[in-house]
């Protein structure tokens, strides 16, 4: 079995202690494929050391939108010159976050909006961050066409997830679904096009029900598999290698 983590944090410092035996036993499950997104440029240099350690693990560069306070106007110029410079797979995590208190719209929009265009002239895909904004971001990736992406952690209405489908999206499937009270979500998941499906952690965070771990870890994409599983008519391997495909097709993993 191929299975991909289509995002996950682990670059961050919880992984630090251990991450080369984590990732030892991530291939024992038969996790082949890890996409670690940034957030900040600050940890650009740490995320990329971090990929050059094995040959699984793949960067992305971004600048989110929880950590406004942090973004810098030349972080913009630095992530262009990164995307020339190394071997970058995505842009992100990058997208609109109007659920955290005090956030500022307009700073949010702008920076998305320059990202955007930064990833329209490197050709790459995007991975994005979206909660409580995804019409206002279906808006803007209308405006500014990218190849394609991943909508991480969707948790929509089946009419965005067509319109994200039909501007050439998948959609990041978490361990949000293993949450039994989850009902709204699971039952979307159940009615989801299997083709437009990608399985994540976003490890170190994201819990699961009743997880033992301290923290989230890539680890859990079995898990999640087996939930995803539990709510789809398809057989577990057609899931995972349906899933894995659909990644390896969008982030262009196929020769990876």
């Amino acid at each position: 079995m191929h299975l991909i983590d289509s995002h996950c944090h682990l670059d961050f410092k919880e992984f630090d202690l251990d991450r080369d035996q984590l990732l030892s036993h991530c291939q024992q499950l038969g996790i082949k494929d890890i996409v670690i997104p940034g957030v900040t440029a600050q940890r650009w240099n740490k995320l990329l050391t971090v990929c050059q350690g094995s040959a699984m693990l793949h960067p992305a560069l971004g600048l989110h939108p929880m950590f406004m306070a942090k973004h810098q106007p030349e972080h913009l110029i630095q992530l262009a010159e990164h995307i020339s410079n190394h071997h970058i797979i995505a842009v992100g995590e990058i997208g609109l976050d109007f659920y955290i208190a005090d956030h500022d719209k307009e700073s949010q929009v702008e920076l998305f909006s320059v990202q955007l265009k930064i990833a329209q002239q490197a050709k790459l895909p995007v991975l994005l961050h979206v909660r409580k904004a995804h019409e206002q971001t279906i808006s803007l990736l209308k405006q500014y066409p990218v190849v394609r992406g991943i909508i991480h952690a969707f948790s929509g209405s089946l009419q965005q997830a067509k319109q994200y489908q039909d501007l050439g999206f998948l959609l990041g499937i978490g361990g949000a679904i293993t949450h039994l009270r989850a009902t709204r979500l699971r039952a979307m998941v159940s009615q989801l096009p299997l083709s437009s499906i990608v399985l994540e952690t976003d490890a170190p965070d994201m819990p699961l029900h009743l997880m033992k771990q301290q923290y989230n870890t890539p680890e859990n994409i079995t898990v999640i598999l087996d939930a995803l599983t539990a709510l789809r008519t398809e057989n577990k391997d057609v899931i995972a290698s349906t899933t894995t495909e659909n990644c390896q097709r969008v982030l262009g993993l196929e020769n990876k």
